[in-house]
C-alpha cells in the first residue's frame, strides 16, 4: 500500500510541475535557465532597439506581450533588423522571456 501510494505521490508531483515557468531555450530549461537565443535576422541595419517581456509565475499567472509587434512598439521600430529572445527563471516557480528587437 505504501508503495502504490508514494508511486502515486511521485506521479502527481511530476504532472504537476510539467509545464511551470518554462520558455523558449536552445539548451532546454533547467532549474535555473539564463539563455539567449535568436529568432530572425535580416540584411537590414538598426540603430534603435526595442524589448517586450512576458512573465509567469508557477505557471498559474502568466503576464506580458513579449511579441515582435510589442518590442517593435517599444522602440518606434519600422523596419527590423533581428529579433532575439532571453529567456530565464528559477523552474518551476517563475520565468522571464523577452523580446529585443533591433531595427530603423
Amino acid at each position: 500500500m505504501f508503495k502504490k501510494l508514494a508511486i502515486a505521490a511521485a506521479t502527481s508531483t511530476a504532472l504537476l510541475l510539467t509545464g511551470c515557468a518554462t520558455g523558449p531555450s536552445p539548451v532546454g530549461v533547467g532549474l535555473i535557465t539564463d539563455v539567449k537565443g535568436p529568432i530572425l535576422a535580416t540584411g537590414e541595419k538598426g540603430s534603435k532597439t526595442g524589448t517586450a517581456c512576458a512573465n509567469t509565475i508557477i505557471g498559474l499567472i502568466n503576464k506580458g506581450d513579449a511579441s515582435i509587434e510589442a518590442a517593435k512598439a517599444a522602440g518606434s521600430i519600422s523596419v527590423v533588423a533581428s529579433a532575439d529572445y532571453h529567456t530565464k527563471g528559477f523552474y518551476p516557480f517563475f520565468g522571464e522571456t523577452c523580446v529585443t528587437v533591433t531595427g530603423k
